[in-house]
């Protein structure tokens, strides 16, 4: 510790001391700002956080689901906090603030001087004043300790809800609900389903967001929300929060329409209040609202009390975004070392951090500008809104807002209050459709707006601080470090400033292969090779320092595998092939946490028969595999050992199933509603065409895996829109989609054609995936293929539909030796002994199962032991009997675009 209690400051020797109250994000970046720039040492710090840990990412708090480790969330370089000039006091808030004295107090009873006092205490949840709001089960969404108490009642009450009956284990969901619509009401909304709750947002405005975007864009933000599962209710006042009668805890909400909604949680996001109480305490003035008034260097009106973040009032206002909070961080810093910052004004653009939701907005968002001008784009069948405000001149950019489509956003953004190229129109429309200019960004445009760092920035830190690729400059300038929004924006500039400074962009695989996939494929097609051995001694190159390179790596072994693969080189487990695959292809499974392995049957378009039900279920039983229906239509089943991987294949190939390819970079699975076979408003029959296609494309490898989705009308009940290529009936035939994917960046399927028939459908996607094949990146999805393609979808579709290449008949020709030469990879398997021997769980007894593996009971099947609960004595290896034994018309308008004054 380095601290001079109660020593006055005239007397205290140098370094000075500089106290930050409070421990969060922000709190974090003035330290990093200050210890960062002040190279002579001249100020030491020391930091009071009221919470039990480092400063942690709050923007990313919904990932603590994830992790479920604080650490991960922890921001920084952990060696800011074992610099001899700062102290970090966890767990120890500060009681009170002398400023006559320049003495804080902290919750022990310790005093400590300071000569500079720096407020960062941030803001708290706002409860409102409603009837019920103490009860038990009723959470706020704002820290680390926050979440993990709504995690863990909802998971209480999960188990509460678990009911043995005869057939089983029955259980009652939990029913959620999330008092405000704004963004961290959205994001705890997300929470809770992903804790496998039902959700239900209780807005009280007129629409979603309300702060960040306009009526339209809640509108169709609210069909976001809606096909996530979560319910939305809007215009709808909370009146009262009843406990239920048996348990005391919260069990029902009462609106003042009159309505009502039982549920077993709640979360409170109604936004945020500064926590002023120790500005309040210490005399300070104090905004209308609440919060520190500050000017725009961050200091109060004592000359030694400085505050930033949240606890700020600047120009009237409390900042409720981390990117202002930052800036004030710097702004503070900066001063403390003699320089001249003030704070810039506030970047207010926000970005959704909800899976599968895009929803960003920037500037002017609802056009409250006198004369301004929006430019709108409407596509419900896409699940689209964006809108452009422009000044009168209708070309300087005013603010956006962009629902189930936010790619505009990073490179917009940075424009805003400069004039845009060409029709601004151009900017909204689909790719491929409105032919938007590029934009050179000024050097000041802030690109990153949680860092402060602006384009110039990024380009300097490649041409002058001799930064060579994306992870070099975001370490160099912190851009895209903190929200992540940045990114594509920022790997632009640093690839265009590369090429500008004549440092060629490598696109080699490895360091073992100067070429790019899409060259190597070519290379081997070409030269028609069959073996790595062949491939590497052909186009490999030995790594500086190496003595051979003839062994590859992790990197390029599986991609030649791939390639081979793609090529129709054989049974990817005969000869040297066997020693290119990753673990998953190695076994033909995929493997799991505890290192046993799932199967998956194919089951084309998710049609199966009640015979091969029984015998999926049998399989099942008999090895006592836990078993689960995926997203994509079929039976998961888990928990099989790698001994037993043959014999559950035998039983399955016999009854006539074959590989899922469910571990394999390739098509997995083709989804598909009942189309006209059943559905009354089926149009074409979808099934028939999803089992048409996945016989087709089945065992097609490829950069990365294939989903493919099929509907019968546009109903959509197939989700083709969100596969890498979507089929969707129309009355004149078929409307084929292409480069959506789910993911960490979901991507709507953008069209490729429509109106086809059944053989024209055919060929358009063999081409696609073929073209697919032969261009994209290794591990590239078709969504980031189709945007980084040469010209975008409208050079991929002249090459597809027009052949502007002259390479129709050969991509053609390439799909009809995929499907002559196809052949089931587990049946090949058991046909050939030499294969069969790699399925051993040990060298010396390949049929001895693995005796670390244990389970515990649940939901009426197995599902691995936790460590704790290895400790405490679970089961070993599981045998069938376990589990016997706990079993005892709307119409959709189309796309629009309109200019609104």
């Amino acid at each position: 510790m380095n601290e001079t209690q109660g020593t006055p400051p005239s007397t205290r020797p140098d370094p000075r001391h500089v106290v930050v109250v409070g421990g969060g994000m922000v709190a974090q970046r003035f330290v990093e700002a200050l210890r960062a720039r002040d190279d002579a040492g001249a100020w030491r710090v020391t930091v009071f956080a009221e919470e039990p840990r480092k400063p942690y990412d709050r923007v990313g708090l919904t990932r603590y689901f994830e992790v479920r480790d604080a650490e991960d969330l922890t921001l920084g370089d952990p060696a800011l906090w074992d610099d001899p000039l700062v102290d970090l006091h966890r767990d120890c808030a500060v009681a009170s603030i002398d400023r006559a004295a320049r003495t804080v107090t902290d919750r022990l009873g310790r005093v400590h001087a300071y000569d500079e006092l720096v407020l960062a205490t941030g803001s708290s949840a706002a409860m409102p004043p409603i009837d019920g709001n103490d009860l038990p089960g009723v959470f706020v969404y704002r820290t680390i300790d926050d979440v993990a108490a709504l995690r863990g009642w909802v998971e209480s009450k999960r188990e509460a809800g678990r009911v043995e009956t005869r057939g089983g284990v029955v259980e009652r969901p939990v029913r959620g609900a999330v008092v405000g619509g704004g963004l961290l009401g959205l994001e705890a909304a997300g929470a809770l389903k992903a804790l496998g709750a039902q959700a239900t947002v209780i807005q009280f405005g007129t629409h979603l967001m309300d702060v960040q975007i306009d009526l339209g864009g809640g509108h169709a933000l609210k069909r976001l929300i809606n096909d996530k599962g979560i319910s939305v209710r809007t215009d709808t006042a909370t009146k009262a929060i009843r406990p239920h009668r048996r348990t005391g805890h919260v069990g029902r909400m009462d609106f003042a329409d009159g309505g009502r909604l039982d549920v077993d949680v709640v979360v409170m996001a109604t936004g945020v209040r500064p926590r002023d109480e120790l500005a309040r305490a210490a005399g300070l003035e104090v905004g209308e609202r609440g919060g520190a008034v500050v000017d725009l260097t961050c200091r109060t009106a004592d000359a030694h009390v400085w505050a930033i973040g949240e606890v700020a009032c600047i120009e009237g206002r409390c900042l409720g975004l981390v990117a202002p909070g930052n800036t004030m961080a710097e702004v503070v810093a900066d001063r403390l070392l003699g320089g001249e910052a003030t704070f810039p004004g506030a970047d207010t653009a926000t970005k959704l951090k909800l899976s599968g939701v895009d929803v960003a907005s920037f500037g002017d968002a609802h056009g409250r500008t006198e004369k301004s001008v929006e430019i709108v784009w409407a596509d419900p069948l896409r699940g689209v809104y964006s809108k452009l405000v422009m000044a009168d001149d209708a070309r300087t950019l005013l603010g956006g807002v962009f629902v189930g489509d936010a790619g505009p956003y990073a490179s917009l953004r940075p424009m805003l209050g400069a004039e845009l190229p060409g029709d601004p129109s151009a900017f909204l429309l689909p790719e491929g459709a409105g032919g938007a200019p590029s934009l050179e960004l000024p050097d000041d445009a802030n690109v990153c707006s949680c860092n402060n760092v602006s384009a110039g920035t990024i380009r300097g830190a490649v041409t002058e601080h001799d930064c060579t690729d994306v992870a070099g400059v975001k370490a160099c300038t912190r851009a895209g470090t903190t929200c992540g929004a940045c990114l594509p924006l920022v790997t632009k500039l640093t690839k265009t400033e590369l090429a500008r400074a004549g440092v060629e962009v490598s696109n080699a695989l490895c360091e073992h292969f100067e070429l790019s996939r899409a060259q190597l494929f070519d290379a081997v097609r070409v030269a028609d090779l069959h073996t790595f051995s062949e491939i590497i001694a052909r186009f490999g190159r030995v790594p500086d320092g190496a003595s051979d390179a003839g062994r590859g790596c992790d990197i390029c072994k599986p991609t030649v595998a791939s390639i081979l693969a793609s090529l129709g080189n054989g049974h990817i487990l005969a000869g040297e092939q066997a020693t290119l695959q990753d673990t998953n292809d190695h076994m033909l499974a995929n493997m799991q946490k505890d290192g046993t392995y799932s199967v998956v049957p194919r089951m084309p378009g998710g049609e199966v028969t009640p015979e091969g039900l029984i015998v999926v279920g049998q399989v099942a039983k008999d090895f006592g595999l836990y078993t689960k229906i995926t997203g994509g239509q079929r039976i998961d089943m888990f928990g099989a050992r790698v001994e037993q991987l043959p014999e559950i294949w035998r039983r399955l190939v016999d009854a006539g199933f074959e590989s899922g390819h469910a571990y394999g970079k390739s098509l997995r699975t083709v989804k598909s509603c009942v189309g006209s076979t059943w559905c009354r408003y089926g149009v074409q029959d979808s099934v028939g065409m999803a089992v048409e296609l996945e016989l087709r494309y089945r065992g097609l490898r490829s950069p990365h895996k294939l989903k493919l989705g099929v509907s019968g009308c546009a109903r959509e009940c197939a989700e083709a829109r969100g596969k890498d290529v979507g089929v969707i009936a129309t009355d004149q035939g078929w409307n084929v989609y292409v480069g959506g994917n789910g993911g960490q960046t979901p991507r709507h399927a953008q069209l490729l054609a429509e109106n086809l028939s059944s053989a024209e459908l055919l060929r358009t996607v063999d081409r696609f995936l073929m073209l697919y094949i032969r261009t994209a990146d290794r591990l590239q999805r078709t969504a980031p293929w189709v945007e980084e393609y040469e010209g975008g979808l409208e050079a991929i579709r002249q090459v597809v539909i027009e052949d502007s290449l002259g390479i129709g008949a050969d991509l053609d020709a390439a799909m009809a030796q995929h499907v002559e030469g196809y052949e089931d990879e587990w049946k090949a398997v058991l046909d050939d002994p030499e294969k069969l021997a790699r399925f051993g769980s040990f060298v010396n007894a390949p049929t001895t199962p693995d005796p670390a593996l244990a389970y515990v009971p649940e939901r009426g099947q197995k599902r691995p032991a936790t460590a704790d609960e290895v400790a405490s004595g679970a089961d070993g290896p599981v045998d069938p009997d376990l589990v016997s034994a706990l079993t005892s018309p709307v119409l959709v308008a189309g796309p629009t675009l309109e200019v609104r004054a």
